[in-house]
């Protein structure tokens, strides 16, 4: 939010941006210093917080929480909204997918509501569907067995679906489908991507095919939005050091996103893997789930990864406790491959960076994701699991090294660097994406 509060000053600084944030009902990590910085260097954006709210936490899942977060904070944002009313004319209320309940609050306040969409045009195509893939199947798609047609995007297995929409009879099944839904009722719809990664998939949203009953509001495809830096590192990182001193292409960078944990086990099977391979690589490794709960800072790298691993690999291999600066890092000239989560946001980097993936989903959309980078935009390789989602080392190796050497791998960079490129376009003076925003920001007037 706060990169798209920033790009729309990029267009339109004579406006401010107010952004609502909701206190998390769980540990959601400490953002007061990325605040602090960007109420600092960025006077226009304003936050406001609002006060705790009291939920029932019970829930097997997580979006669970999210929605009945939101849904107790209608009257606090109803609150928020007119005390910044009171003070300026709002043209715009923009929100996340899972605050699809506030929706209500403005159409009460009789504000404009634009949905934004942080993953790309497939994940958006798949939310339109929703309620016609409900109406065609009495079954959960964990049972149905099957491919999915969804318009614009490649058969998808059923079974690829997010976690919590695998089964029907539970509650975030129900908040998932309410909230396609209300993306039909929206003022329009702002999305993370750009035309030419997913013009097939956008024009069939564009088309109407999606939507069977009611209407496709107004879509803005304003990307590819990454992370900018606010301010300087003074000190350049031992990552980034070590990578410098590696050949042009050479590395191979593992990361799984800010909640990519692996059990003991299969952080094993990843080392013995990428030691089989002969490939020269990045890590970044978190603790396994179980550890993490026990409040331990940092990964035990001796006892979680194979005995002399790390001795045998330092001259090829470098591991990073949890986090890089994965910017940068995909954008080094040593970088020549990617093994992602594929999380939207990592997807775009490595896009804008041009650096080709393999596609290791973990949760949330990103089973999905994988098909539309695997089998229609084509920028990645499909790391394949066993049916519990394990990855044997085998896996590992031979998917690394395709990426890395072989005919396959060099047509899915190749690719990548189009798009990158393609990407450039979309965000210069007169590209696709400049010209959404233009539109999008001058409908304020």
């Amino acid at each position: 939010m706060v990169e798209l509060g920033k790009l729309i000053l990029t267009f339109k600084p004579s406006l401010s941006i107010h952004i609502i944030i909701t206190t998390a009902p769980y540990n959601s990590g400490d953002t007061a210093p990325y605040i602090a910085t960007v109420t600092a260097t960025i006077p226009s954006i304003t936050f406001h917080h609002l006060p705790p709210t009291s939920i029932d936490s019970a829930s097997l899942h997580h979006e669970n929480l999210l929605f009945d977060l939101i849904r107790h904070s209608k009257p606090l944002v109803h609150q928020a909204l007119v005390s910044i009313s009171k003070n300026y004319t709002v043209h715009a209320f923009i929100i996340d997918f899972f605050c699809c309940e506030t929706l209500t609050v403005s159409t009460q306040l009789k504000i404009p509501c634009f949905f934004f969409i942080t993953s790309g045009a497939s994940a958006m195509a798949f939310f339109f569907y929703l309620p016609t893939l409900h109406r065609n199947s009495q079954k959960s798609f964990k049972d149905q067995n099957t491919l999915l047609h969804i318009p614009g995007l490649p058969p998808i297995p059923s079974s690829d679906m997010p976690k919590p929409l695998l089964d029907r009879s539970d509650k975030a099944y129900d908040n998932f489908l309410a909230c396609a839904n209300d993306l039909c009722e929206s003022t329009g719809i702002i999305v993370n991507t750009f035309e030419s990664l997913e013009p097939r998939t956008i024009k069939a949203i564009l088309d109407g095919l999606c939507v069977h009953e009611g209407r496709t509001p107004p879509i803005h495809c304003i990307g590819p939005l990454i992370l900018t830096k606010e301010g300087k590192r003074n000190v350049r990182s031992e990552s980034l050091t070590w990578l410098d001193s590696q050949p042009s292409r050479s590395v191979v960078f593992l990361c799984f996103g800010s909640l990519g944990s692996f059990t003991v086990e299969q952080l094993r099977e990843i080392a013995v893997g990428l030691e089989k391979s002969g490939q020269r690589f990045l890590w970044v490794v978190r603790s396994p789930v179980s550890v993490a709960n026990s409040g331990l800072p940092d990964p035990d790298l001796d006892s979680l990864l194979p005995d002399g691993f790390l001795d045998r690999t330092k001259e090829k291999g470098m591991v990073v406790k949890n986090w890089v600066e994965q910017v940068e890092v995909l954008s080094h000239d040593s970088v020549g491959g990617f093994v992602t989560h594929c999380g939207w946001n990592s997807v775009l980097e490595a896009v804008c960076a041009g650096v080709p993936m393999v596609a290791w989903p973990l949760y949330a959309e990103q089973r999905l994701n994988r098909v539309a980078l695997v089998e229609e935009i084509k920028i990645a390789l499909p790391m394949n699991e066993s049916e519990d989602w394990f990855v044997s080392s085998d896996e590992v190796e031979k998917r690394v090294n395709e990426l890395m050497n072989s005919e396959r791998g060099e047509s899915v960079r190749s690719r990548v660097v189009r798009m990158k490129n393609e990407a450039k376009a979309a965000m210069a003076n007169g590209g696709s994406s400049q010209v959404a925003l233009t539109k999008l920001t001058e409908s304020w007037n």
